[in-house]
């Protein structure tokens, strides 16, 4: 596969996006009928007729679905329809059960709306929002056999309608020019700033790992005396903020490679490679004509009242930039420093440790440091590191009592980061609970002494730089259970 050096692209192209975002909903029930959503259930264990689209069965809205997506267009600063409805989507696929997707096509809830995007140098970049309608999930197909884990090569295939049903809103930007060099980063700031959204919002759980935040990212190129749009692609449900942003410089990278050698872009959707950071062909893109929309004959359309838009708009909650701009009052920090914070995804894991309890300098020591570390070295984002803020407070607390020493405590990180249960079950587990006992340290010490008998003379000489080998005996013998600022207490009061 050829590709074209980043600098040549941005030197001769100008990028256009589009992405459109799709949110599984934390409704208790799928969008038009009773069954259950909960993730990781056995496969087709909850599906009823409705969601199999039987012959005979008819849908239900979701009232709290409608609900969640008025408020997302809310946040989004869209208009909100005063009458839409829903239309059949139809196509053919193995994971459709019913033939077509229930969708909204000409007619979405919410429209015209935009949202502002910080990059890390501080620049804001206004995405526009063309809209965010609701839909239903599809179901998941497992394709079992070959080299890349699709349909081609594979030696057959499983199905799982659970997720058939479920609850989406698919949110659509309109498309972003005049981003330049800076196109794949302000993909990743959007992803970024509207999955931070919909979790303050509590609409999503926007797991980006178990597909309940998904983007589709449309790359075109167009010259740059060009006045019309290049030919697109659609990279499908890219699954994590990283893989948003090199799959665009890739796209990017790729087509400018082959207009440069006079060749033309095909329209197609394309998969990501997360191990190569490339993208390969998928199907030739359907054009909406191609899906042959038309009204849902089975729901009646949808006409909030102005009331109620207005009671839903109460309802939303300090937005995650008003939050930061609060809390960077209240911790007197610089630009650079609530930048950098908010780059590594901080700022809110910090805010939520302090309100479980701990002091925030703590709290922004842990998250910036040791576990910044953990997530890199994991290689996956700050937030999706299988600890919780109220567990770190714990972690903290159990710092502050005495009970473990920072360095105990981050073993007991390791283990909750491991699965090994809550703070306090993992200090049990891994017995790493502080030596307290002064009759064992004294023990500790005096063996220490005895066994540096040099070292101890230094000691006793007035040279209490030399105590620090003592100490170091002492915690490694007990494993660093002991309090070290104890141990060099009593070393020194052994040496008097």
């Amino acid at each position: 596969m050829e590709l074209m050096d980043y600098a040549d692209v941005v030197a001769r192209f100008d990028p256009v996006l589009g992405l459109e975002v799709h949110v599984e909903l934390s409704t208790n029930t799928k969008m038009f009928c009773g069954c259950p959503t909960a993730f990781g259930a056995e496969p087709n264990t909850q599906v009823c007729p409705t969601c199999l689209g039987l012959p005979g069965s008819l849908p239900a809205l979701n009232g709290k679905a409608v609900e969640a997506a008025i408020r997302i267009g809310l946040a989004l600063n869209c208009e909100i329809a005063e009458w839409c409805r829903f239309a059949r989507k139809n196509y053919f696929y193995p994971d459709m059960p019913k033939n077509f997707q229930t969708s909204q096509y000409d007619e979405p809830i919410a429209f015209d709306g935009y949202l502002d995007v910080t990059l890390e140098d501080g620049e804001v970049v206004r995405v526009g929002i063309e809209r965010a309608h609701m839909e239903e999930d599809t179901g998941k197909s497992l394709h079992v056999g070959g080299a890349t884990g699709r349909i081609h090569g594979a030696d057959y295939s499983l199905l799982d309608y659970n997720r058939a049903g479920v609850p989406l809103i698919e949110i659509v930007t309109k498309p972003i020019t005049g981003t330049g060099e800076r196109a794949p980063e302000v993909a990743r700031a959007y992803v970024t700033a509207l999955r931070d959204l919909l979790k303050a919002l509590d609409v999503s759980d926007v797991r980006m790992d178990q597909g309940s935040l998904r983007c589709d990212a449309n790359v075109s190129l167009m010259a740059k005396d060009a006045t019309e749009f290049g030919t697109r692609t659609e990279t499908k449900n890219v699954n994590s903020l990283r893989s948003v942003e090199r799959a665009v410089r890739h796209e990017m990278t790729r087509q400018a490679a082959v207009l440069a050698a006079g060749g033309s872009i095909l329209q197609e959707t394309r998969h990501f490679d997360e191990a190569t950071g490339h993208t390969s062909a998928g199907r030739r893109k359907e054009t909406s004509e191609d899906y042959r929309y038309f009204p849902e004959p089975d729901l009646v359309p949808i006409a909030p009242s102005r009331e109620w838009v207005d009671e839903l708009r109460g309802t939303l909650p300090e937005l995650p930039w008003e939050r930061r701009r609060r809390i960077q009052a209240e911790w007197g920090l610089s630009d650079a420093e609530l930048r950098d914070l908010v780059n590594v995804g901080a700022v809110d894991l910090i805010a939520a440790t302090a309100d479980a309890g701990a002091p925030a300098a703590e709290a922004r020591s842990w998250w910036v440091s040791y576990l910044a570390q953990q997530a890199n070295t994991r290689g996956v984002e700050l937030a999706e590191l299988p600890i919780t803020p109220a567990q770190v407070a714990a972690v903290i607390a159990l710092v502050a009592d005495g009970t473990l020493t920072k360095a105990l405590a981050r073993e007991v990180v390791d283990g909750v980061l491991a699965g090994e249960g809550e703070p306090a079950e993992v200090v049990e587990k891994r017995g790493l609970k502080v030596v307290s006992d002064d009759s064992a340290l004294y023990a500790a010490v005096d063996e220490a002494l005895a066994a540096q008998p040099d070292v101890a003379a230094k000691i006793r000489d007035g040279k209490v730089a030399a105590a620090g080998a003592i100490v170091g005996a002492v915690m490694k013998a007990t494993k660093g259970q002991a309090d070290a600022k104890r141990v060099r207490e009593l070393v020194l009061e052994r040496c008097q």
